[in-house]
């Protein structure tokens, strides 16, 4: 049996910036004045930036060289014509249109797709993009099988869509879905895969239904190497060929590049066919900017050409995966239980498992988030009844779960910063029984985990 042996970061680092390093007390005063939330705390004020994957990657030398070399024509630029056929050799696709990033994506097909009472089913639509759904009127509907919804439950593929709810959604609904969708990996239910036989069974339910099946592909290599590793008849398969299969496997997709793009900014619609594009295109116009720079400089279009190419190197994906792993599992010796199996872009913590004394109104995933940072200046995110719990006459409705997701930066940490990080963990679990929760003091109407404000309950 081979030795297990530690993380090898398959790339150099030549260039480093310092982090910052707070007391305590320092923490506190700064958490204070940001209302008790970490998305209004300054980087400078952050050791450990967990709070997201998105746009946070550090850039390879062939990404840095390539934006020296980017045409800034205002139209027709040799710089997306390089970035076009990157799409489109990868997807499948002929039609490309950027965007400055995935939620402008998200705006510019569901505005022109969706009106008031239309449903759109999905495993589980992320913060979002169920937001942009619900504010012109539509309805978020998630479908993903009950494995998902289970932390424990150590189902290799929790992200998948469950078929027969879809079957009987798309059969009652048909009339009322201008798409369905699946977003891969699933983020909302704890950065969980999709088997390439779920999609596979997706696409045929919604194609016999006639309804247009639009991928979320944010984090479209993670899944396919996924795939890769624990869907048995695909492992002599590179992971190119199972992206490109799960490509073929729906109409169009949209994408946030700042995850798998591996690029600080940037997103693209790609659709098979032209039925949307002028109307699409017409959107654009209006709101990003001329459709071949959809909203960003040529630069960002050439980094980002690159970065769908070395996205897909497995001694990365290989590596990258493990890094997620290598956390969860230790979290969990010294006592913090996490969605199983971890996924691939982030950790999440089971913040209802953790601390079970503080109800879902006093929001256990905001007061372990808060703790973390206050403990060891991390600043992760709250995935629970923050992000996703309601009012409905009056009466608080928690989520399903309660979770705290430590997103990772791609290639920006090294083994040495996790194991500092773990190392602490152990005094944090000693003292787990004396947090009380916090009381939300103010929110907006949309996506109010971004600017809600709190006060922590002693």
């Amino acid at each position: 049996m081979e030795r297990k042996r530690c993380i090898f970061e398959p790339f150099k680092i030549k260039v480093v910036e310092p982090l910052a390093i707070k007391t305590r007390g320092q923490r506190e005063e700064i958490l204070r004045k940001a209302g008790g939330n970490l998305f209004l705390v300054a980087a400078e004020d952050v050791t450990f930036d967990f709070l997201t994957d998105s746009g946070t990657t550090a850039m390879s030398a062939n990404q840095w060289g390539a934006m020296m070399v980017a045409d800034e024509s205002y139209a027709g630029s040799r710089s997306f014509h390089r970035f076009e056929k990157v799409v489109r050799e990868l997807t499948g696709y002929t039609s490309v249109l950027p965007t400055h990033q995935g939620r402008a994506a998200e705006r510019l097909l569901f505005s022109y797709l969706i009106k008031p009472g239309m449903k759109i089913p999905s495993n589980n639509h992320f913060d979002t993009t169920r937001a942009n759904i619900e504010q012109l009127g539509g309805q978020a509907v998630d479908l993903v099988i009950a494995e998902g919804k289970d932390p424990k439950s150590t189902h290799p593929f929790k992200g998948n869509i469950d078929l027969v709810r879809l079957e009987s959604f798309c059969r009652e609904n048909v009339g009322k879905i201008p798409c369905g969708m699946i977003t891969i990996t699933n983020n909302t239910g704890g950065g969980q895969p999709v088997s390439l036989e779920n999609m596979r069974g997706t696409a045929e339910v919604y194609h016999r239904y006639g309804i247009p099946f639009i991928m979320d592909v944010c984090r479209f290599a993670e899944n396919s190497y996924f795939i890769k590793e624990r869907e048995e008849s695909l492992s002599g398969r590179s992971v190119r060929e199972i992206a490109q299969e799960t490509f073929s496997l729906a109409d169009g997709c949209m994408m946030s590049a700042k995850k798998d793009g591996l690029v600080n900014i940037g997103g693209f619609i790609a659709l098979k066919d032209t039925r949307w594009v002028d109307g699409l295109r017409n959107l654009l116009i209006l709101t990003e900017g001329f459709p071949t720079y959809g909203g960003l400089a040529a630069r960002d279009l050439e980094a980002l050409a690159v970065g769908l190419e070395e996205v897909l190197d497995e001694s990365y994906l290989s590596y990258r995966i493990a890094v997620s792993r290598y956390l969860g599992e230790g979290l969990n010796r010294v006592g913090i239980p996490t969605v199983q199996p971890a996924g691939g872009h982030a950790v999440y913590i089971d913040a209802k498992a953790f601390l079970p004394h503080i109800e879902p109104e006093k929001f256990p995933g905001q007061a372990l988030v808060c703790e973390l940072y206050l403990a060891e200046g991390i600043r992760s995110c709250e995935i629970g009844s923050v992000m996703f719990g309601k009012k409905t006459e009056g009466k608080f409705i928690p989520s399903n779960m309660e979770l705290v997701r430590l997103a990772i930066p791609r290639r920006v940490y090294t083994q040495s910063h996790f194991d500092y990080i773990l190392e602490g963990m152990e005094e944090l679990v000693a003292r787990k029984d004396s947090l009380r929760g916090v009381r939300m003091t103010y929110e907006p109407p949309f996506l109010r985990h971004f600017t809600a404000r709190f006060e922590m309950l002693h």
